[in-house]
């Protein structure tokens, strides 16, 4: 097995699990709805870490004991199994090694993913809807639920914009590694000269803050509009104004939401997105570090982009920050990403490592 490189306090891990397991037990734990849904938020955090590190303690004196027995008595039914609960225990290693990554103050948290076609038209918005579908399928394969809050399809095909709200335990830890511009390079099916075409469409990944989380935002500085929503969402779509839309001026922020019929649900949907964008920004300004996500003049555009997907003259999928890459590309648009998303992951961390 691999040199550990996991860095974990698991008493202190066990004790905070055990001090929130208490509560949950206790008779009126359910009498504050919220409070319960954080006390339960915190004890799957700490459980993420306790249940793999005790499997890889436990399966690690299983191979102990298989070795053993091979050892005594030539056994070779037991080295095999010493080999397979071995191989378990580096799957299980692996689990523990990504937890260490998520240290960040909202990595446990839902994500909101907004995603935004680049400038040439049909081809970006239609690679714009191709990255909603491999990162509903990473969704779908993680075990994360995936909600569509404002969709605006583009003029022929594809996506003009999209904003999904991603929940499950560390959506955000995960995802914010694909914060940026993706590009794509084939052989266009709109193009009947069968030319070559590159596409871009640019990510962006937010957390989605609690209300106990500090921030000031004034109803003065906000302007806000109401529509008629558009694409599948049921009987009153398109015949009244629920879809809202509200602009921070301070920032020239937009969030738009229209999943729910009522337009004071939509509302209320919209400013919790609202804030935890305005938070991300002011954080973003506060580290100067906009480029590193979209380049010096934050276009979506080449020379910015974070990866690229190549299906013709040759297949090739490349991480421009990892190096990380595969032929493989229908299994990434499949949603086959976490390669990309633990190099990246690993490269913060030696990062901040360097900083520090």
């Amino acid at each position: 097995m691999k040199k550990c490189e996991v860095i974990f306090d698991v008493a202190h891990h066990e004790e905070a699990l055990h001090e929130l397991d208490e509560q949950a037990a206790s008779p009126d734990f359910w009498n504050d709805g919220n409070e319960a849904r954080k006390v339960i938020e915190k004890a799957n955090r700490h459980r993420a870490v306790v249940k793999p590190f005790n499997e890889v303690k436990t399966g690690l004196e299983d191979v102990d004991v298989f070795l053993e027995l091979s050892e005594e008595g030539g056994d070779e039914g037991s080295l095999r199994e010493a080999a397979a609960q071995l191989q378990q225990c580096e799957k299980l290693y692996s689990v523990l090694e990504m937890q260490s990554l998520l240290a960040g103050r909202f990595d446990a948290k839902n994500a909101y993913l907004t995603l935004h076609a680049g400038a040439g038209g049909t081809e970006s918005c239609d690679w714009a809807e191709m990255l909603l579908r491999m990162y509903s399928r990473y969704c779908e394969t993680h075990g994360f639920d995936l909600e569509i809050a404002e969709f605006q399809p583009g003029d022929e095909a594809g996506i003009k914009s999209v904003t999904v709200l991603v929940s499950g335990l560390n959506a955000y830890g995960y995802l914010s590694a694909e914060r940026g511009v993706h590009r794509l390079v084939r052989i266009s099916p709109y193009d009947s000269n069968k030319r070559r075409h590159t596409s871009f469409a640019a990510l962006d990944v937010v957390a989605e803050l609690d209300d106990d989380v500090e921030l000031d935002i004034a109803e003065t500085d906000l302007k806000i509009d109401t529509y008629r929503a558009s694409g599948a969402g049921g009987q009153h779509v398109n015949t009244t104004d629920s879809a809202v839309r509200i602009t921070h001026l301070p920032t020239g922020i937009v969030v738009a939401c229209q999943a729910e019929r009522s337009q004071h649900k939509n509302r209320a949907k919209a400013m919790k997105m609202l804030r935890s964008k305005v938070y991300e920004w002011t954080e973003d300004q506060k580290r100067k570090d906009m480029e590193k996500f979209y380049g010096e003049k934050g276009e979506i555009s080449w020379g910015s982009q974070i990866r690229s997907y190549v299906m013709q003259p040759y297949t090739m999928v490349k991480d421009h920050r990892t190096s990380a890459e595969t032929s493989n590309v229908q299994a990434v648009l499949d949603g086959d990403i976490q390669m990309f998303i633990e190099a990246c992951l690993k490269k913060r961390a030696k990062d901040r490592a360097v900083k520090a």
